[in-house]
């Protein structure tokens, strides 16, 4: 895996899977389920056509796109990934932090 010394989020792409995302969540306390890994993909998969990691609200309306409008509400990404959820879903998902979140 290469870690980028700036910010130590996974600096190429392709070395993500499952078990680094396993590691990397529970170096924040969590534990993945089906759940979370649903929304990593997702994430994951906006990074693909976009070309960047989007920041909540543009996570929020992918999601709800997507997969179903209940998962793409900020209460249920908050209650999986807890604190700021976008930054915590880039970070594990192995994709750059968002722009414009701290």
């Amino acid at each position: 895996m290469v870690v980028s010394q700036e910010n130590s989020y996974i600096a190429t792409l392709k070395n993500w899977d499952e078990s680094v995302a396993r590691a990397r969540a529970k170096a924040w306390g969590i534990t993945l389920t089906d759940s979370h890994l649903e929304i990593l993909y997702t994430a994951r998969h906006f990074y693909s056509i976009y070309g960047f990691s989007p920041s909540m609200r543009p996570l929020t309306k992918f999601v709800s796109e997507s997969l179903q409008a209940d998962k793409g509400r900020s209460i249920y990404l908050v209650m999986l990934f807890p604190g700021s959820s976008a930054t915590l879903i880039a970070d594990i998902a192995g994709i750059p932090k968002p722009k414009n979140c701290l």
